[in-house]
């Protein structure tokens, strides 16, 4: 979920002012209404039908290899991924990238991305009807990892893609020695998940009612617990 993931984001590139406005970049157009446009409907009426039928619960999503790795965020929304970021491999059946669930475990919305490219860096995709600017660009690769434990502390953890690499870590084959390398951890037992985050577009709907549109930013209908956002790095 970018929210979260921009907040990330943010703090990782703080000392250099200009990387935390451009880490997650919208497309170079106006403000778009937060409820579909007409080219956009059938996009999100397929996707809402289809996750939800699918993605139902967490459990729905862990069977099919998503996993979580943050914590829940302002809008009340838990992050799952499943370390495959690419959207559309099948243009005709979006898959997506992220997962989103309240505390209870009920299926709020999703992410979909396709990977940032020499090719597609200057221009958003043009995907499933849905309007350039509804795309955002993170320009900057990192890599979150996931702890030992089920409560809060195990997750929200990130490193620069940059910094990994230099303490030896490969963002095509990640695995958890260089956040030992790093002092972020003592042993690589501690990490049950590594998830390296390409640069990427991205773009997010809801599939829960949301009476402000499917591309809001949040959702009156849901209701954040008192601890969201708490854990946002």
């Amino acid at each position: 979920m970018k929210r979260a993931l921009f907040a990330l984001t943010f703090v990782a590139f703080s000392a250099v002012a200009a990387a935390g406005c451009n880490a997650l970049a919208a497309a170079d157009k106006p403000k778009l209404p937060d409820k579909p446009l007409p080219s956009e409907v059938a996009f999100v009426q397929q996707v809402t039908t289809d996750l939800n039928a699918r993605f139902a619960t967490p459990a729905d999503a862990e069977k099919a290899g998503y996993f979580r790795y943050n914590n829940e965020d302002k809008t009340g929304a838990i992050s799952y991924a499943n370390d495959q970021w690419n959207s559309a491999a099948d243009p005709a059946h979006p898959q997506p990238s992220q997962l989103w669930y309240d505390v209870k475990g009920h299926l709020l919305g999703a992410d979909f991305s396709v990977p940032l490219t020499d090719q597609n860096k200057s221009a958003p995709p043009k995907l499933w009807g849905l309007d350039p600017g509804r795309w955002f660009k993170f320009s900057h690769a990192h890599v979150h990892y996931v702890l030992q434990g089920n409560t809060n502390a195990a997750y929200g953890h990130a490193v620069k893609g940059d910094d990994y690499v230099k303490a030896g870590g490969d963002l095509n084959n990640a695995i958890a020695d260089p956040f030992v390398k790093m002092g972020k951890v003592k042993s690589t037992s501690e990490v049950t998940h590594v998830l390296p985050f390409p640069a990427q577009w991205d773009v997010e709907v809801w599939v829960t009612p949301n009476p402000l549109g499917a591309f809001a930013e949040t959702n009156p209908l849901v209701k954040p617990s008192k601890n969201a956002g708490m854990g946002e790095m």
